[in-house]
């Protein structure tokens, strides 16, 4: 009990002088995030003359909490839908930027002589921008619904997907203290492949049992579905070695292709907002206001090659892309700031004990900096633009028209079909099957010991257990290994029309082609069958046993072919579906 009301005490402190500080910012017009971490260095460790907090590690249980919560809120403001329509510009931008930033982080600590870990994970705090704080200062400056305000979303979700994949990858370097290209391609591999299957199984699932929760109209049941989606996927993803923070990012974005998005997000908003206030008041607590004073020069430092950095380097990348210097200049300057996944990149390093205890102070005062600059640098950025644009040599000023036109050009409809637009959609879906394949096979091959245990009982020969497995493998991937054959059989009858043509082959034409249209599909299964023993090499058979599963699965392809086709066909119809539903007002 006396836990209990120490619990309480705390949580109490914590709640209210959160409260206080941040009327006050609001009053000055300052953001809130910085008035819950002052709230954090007032009751902190750090700040004199007595400590108000007094379990600092359930507090800091609850900011994990708001981790979770605030990566959801940002996966239902993803949605694929604007991941289709973000283009290759957001891509180019928040590629452009994040490699830059990666590289100046690292190299800014290599020169204050800080370690190579210490260097790393700089860049990294560096690469990603605000999404919270750029919202809140759009919206301030009634900006929002201006084109560049919607480039710059795009921007922000490839940034949330470059993130988590970050978050991957130097979880893995942390462990090992190192990290090869091979392993990395590996690591990013597997990233990918679980991403791809889980939004795109999610989303055939979990919208559909949200829209039947929410037709007994009760935000009760709503609210714990949705939670129990939640956390439940969280728990799954954790058990495979990946970050709570990737779980709760992809279950928001499944989340958000739910026909009810606006609903849930009205009722997971209450607790995001209290949650989320805890965790920007946990980065208080860890900051030590000494530290910032002793290294107020690298923090100085810090904050200017942030600032001009992404202002060059997504500016430069939005601009490369094919859009005017006046949006690529507004572009750079908005996302010119760090925030909330700067401080979980920050939080990772502490929690996984590779990081010393200045960087993240540092990060939290670099973070304050550039979010009071935000503002300031989105209403300069057209007279900039004018004044760069009057000093700017003709020369160079014609060089960058010319480059605009020759891109406009590029990308103007002829309204003839190319080679490149209509085998894109083909490779695309053999992609996706491929992947659920391997996904398939992968958790066959994961869950081997669990599932060789109850097999047992039956079958005490583990050559037995293999083939039962792997045949179980094979007969779930079978829809998809037939549209992964007729994908490659269409794919290789319009590479036959397109390559061989009668001016070059004569007569032997049509047999050029049907020798095409024939064996690439063949040589294309036999890729397939080595990536699939390649991935679950430890469930596969003998080889003798292999041949004959092999023999049996062919014998029941060609009875269950047009089944396998159904099926498939259904699948590919209830998700366009999920993607046509718009969510209700």
């Amino acid at each position: 009990m006396h836990q209990g009301i120490g619990f309480i005490q705390d949580l109490a402190v914590v709640m209210a002088l959160a409260g206080v500080v941040t009327v006050l910012f609001h009053r000055m017009k300052q953001p809130v995030v910085l008035g819950y971490i002052a709230a954090g260095v007032i009751i902190g460790p750090y700040t004199p003359p007595f400590q108000l907090i007094h379990d600092e590690q359930t507090i800091q249980t609850l900011g994990e909490l708001g981790v979770v919560f605030l990566m959801f809120s940002l996966g239902l403001e993803f949605s694929l839908r604007k991941l289709f329509k973000v283009g290759a510009t957001a891509i180019v931008a928040a590629l452009s930027e994040i490699v830059l930033m990666l590289w100046i982080g690292y190299e800014i600590g290599s020169a204050f002589g800080w370690s190579r870990m210490d260097s790393l994970f700089l860049g990294a705090i560096l690469a990603i921008s605000s999404t919270t704080i750029i919202v809140k200062a759009l919206s301030d400056l009634g900006l929002k619904r201006e084109g560049f305000a919607q480039l710059v979303f795009g921007i922000l979700i490839v940034e949330d997907i470059l993130g988590i994949a970050m978050l991957v990858l130097l979880t893995g370097i942390a462990q090992t203290g190192q990290l090869s290209a091979g392993l990395a391609a590996i690591t990013l591999g597997k990233l990918l492949l679980f991403m791809m299957v889980s939004l795109l199984v999610g989303v055939l699932l979990v919208p559909r049992a949200l829209n039947y929760v929410a037709r007994a109209h009760s935000d009760e049941m709503l609210l714990v579905s949705v939670l129990g989606f939640c956390f439940g996927f969280c728990l799954l993803v954790v058990k495979l070695d990946y970050s709570i923070a990737l779980g709760a990012f992809l279950i928001g974005a499944i989340m958000a292709e739910s026909r009810h998005l606006h609903r849930i997000e009205h009722l997971i908003a209450p607790l995001r907002d209290a949650f989320s206030a805890i965790f920007f008041v946990t980065i208080g607590l860890m900051l030590n206001p000494a530290v910032m004073i002793e290294y107020a020069w690298p923090i100085a430092l810090i904050t200017f090659a942030v600032i001009v950095g992404k202002i060059v380097s997504c500016g430069l990348g939005t601009f490369l892309a094919g859009r005017d210097a006046r949006t690529s200049m507004r572009v750079g300057m908005t996302v010119s700031q760090i925030g909330e996944f700067s401080f979980i990149i920050a939080s990772l390093g502490v929690t996984l004990k590779v990081t010393s205890g200045f960087l993240y102070p540092i990060a939290v005062a670099v973070s304050a900096l550039t979010t009071l600059t935000t503002p300031y640098l989105i209403r300069v950025a057209d007279p900039l633009t004018r004044k760069i644009a009057r000093v700017m040599p003709d020369t160079l000023s014609n060089v960058f028209g010319l480059y605009g036109q020759w891109l406009r050009s590029l990308t103007t409809a002829t309204g003839e079909p190319t080679l490149f637009s209509m085998t894109r959609r083909i490779v695309v879906q053999i992609a996706v099957n491929l992947a659920f394949v391997a996904a398939i096979f992968l958790a066959v091959s994961y869950s081997a010991p669990y599932t060789g245990r109850l097999l047992g009982h039956w079958l005490a020969d583990g050559s037995w257990q293999r083939v039962v497995q792997w045949s179980i493998a094979l007969f779930v991937s079978l829809p998809f290994l037939v549209a992964v054959y007729r994908k490659t059989k269409s794919l290789a009858l319009l590479l036959a029309e397109v390559s061989v043509q009668p001016s070059n082959a004569g007569r032997l034409t049509s047999a050029l082609r049907r020798t095409i249209a024939d064996v690439v599909p063949i040589v294309s299964m036999i890729g397939v069958f080595l990536l699939v023993a390649a991935l679950s090499s430890s469930i596969l058979p003998p080889t003798g046993l292999l041949v004959a599963v092999l023999v049996c699965a062919a014998v029941l392809l060609a009875l269950v072919w047009r089944w396998c086709v159904k099926i498939h066909a259904s699948m590919q119809i209830a998700l366009r579906e999920t993607f046509e539903e718009q969510p209700d007002p």
